[in-house]
């Protein structure tokens, strides 16, 4: 006996739209169970977890500081997936934009210009949109497989940063920590309101969650991307080069990684040390499956998610359990959201093997 998937006819529209919203009940549902057997009330913890998080107005700030980086990430994710580009780096993509953006308010510390942050914003978009450039390279020239290569480069981009603020980076004054100088304040992205931490990286992703959404939708590269997604023989019969949609593909999300690298390190924290995420390369990873692989479902799925970031750092304090939990709530997202998803559009099939030497039809 073996198990197959059998493609359905028709997978039903109706449960394509409530898919997302099944698998996020289903993740409640489990992470109820979850608090339970670790001796926690279910419905406690959940408050703790999702709704304790949103009654104060500093925690909406810190809800959208952490919303950006995942949305600004999914949205370039979202454009690779379509284009059947499977862009797994995206850590490394950030962290390599908040090296590249941050060198010269560290090694300029002097240097006070009004210049500096929008040079530091294109500069962590082009650092990251090169470090996804080399599992195109690898795909486009050697026919690599870039989910290995682009994981793989997140470990470097990451033992890299960590060299570079333990070594030519380390502030002399800092005493002995890892991290760099702090940056001036002119390379600080500013706060958009006075009640809270909440920076103008929240509206880059916003707008960038926009113009791919319009591009996607309304411009002749989102047509591209879409029908070399589906079929790349149909796309190469109507003049569109896959090679290059890896490149663009590549290249977009990089940037977009990137200039979430460098407005996290620019606004959330001031400086740059070992440890500046808590994951965002890979949870968007989640965001985009959430979010249909659509940049206004990102921008929901990205606030959720960010939830389970915020709503873990609250129930660590107010029901005493472990940090890890948000990572375990992400999990359990992503399984309900690609196993609701695999039975709405495949049927399971139980195929029974016939014994040896029967006669076949």
């Amino acid at each position: 006996m073996r198990i197959e998937l059998q493609k359905r006819d028709r997978g039903g529209r109706l449960f394509s739209f409530i898919s997302p919203l099944l698998a996020l009940a289903l993740t409640l549902f489990f992470g109820g169970l979850m608090f339970w057997f670790l001796g926690k009330d279910p419905v406690d913890a959940l408050y703790s977890f999702f709704v304790e998080p949103l009654l104060e107005v500093w925690s909406l700030h810190e809800l959208a500081i952490k919303a950006a980086p995942l949305i600004l990430i999914a949205v370039g994710l979202a454009v690779c997936y379509r284009s059947n580009n499977w862009n797994i780096g995206a850590e490394g993509q950030f962290t390599i934009g908040a090296i590249t953006g941050a060198i010269l308010p560290v090694l300029y510390p002097d240097w006070h210009s009004p210049a500096i942050l929008p040079l530091m914003l294109v500069m962590g978009a082009i650092g990251g949109a090169i470090y996804a450039g080399i599992p195109a390279l690898l795909k486009t020239r050697f026919n690599t497989n870039e989910i290995l290569t682009s994981l793989m480069l997140v470990y470097i981009a990451q033992l890299f940063l960590d060299w570079l603020v333990r070594g030519p980076w380390r502030d002399p004054q800092g005493y002995n920590f890892p991290q760099t100088k702090a940056f001036a304040p002119e390379a600080v992205l500013p706060e958009i309101l006075d009640s809270g931490r909440a920076h103008f990286a929240i509206v880059s992703a916003l707008v960038a969650a926009v113009a791919i959404w319009f591009m996607m939708r309304f411009m002749l590269k989102g047509f591209q991307v879409s029908v070399i997604g589906q079929s790349e023989r149909a796309g190469r019969f109507a003049g569109f080069s896959s090679r290059r949609m890896v490149w663009f593909a590549f290249l977009l999300s990089g940037a977009l990684a990137g200039l979430a690298g460098i407005s996290e390190v620019s606004g959330s924290i001031g400086h740059v040390q070992p440890a500046i995420s808590p994951g965002y390369g890979f949870t968007a990873i989640i965001v985009a499956f959430l979010g249909r692989l659509n940049p206004l479902g990102i921008i929901a799925s990205g606030f959720v998610l960010a939830l389970t970031y915020l709503g873990g750092e609250a129930a660590q304090l107010s029901i005493g359990i472990s940090d890890k939990v948000s990572r375990v709530f992400q999990g359990l997202l992503l399984f309900f959201v690609l196993s609701c998803d695999t039975l709405i559009h495949y049927r399971i099939r139980l195929v029974w093997r016939q014994a040896t030497g029967a006669a076949h039809a």
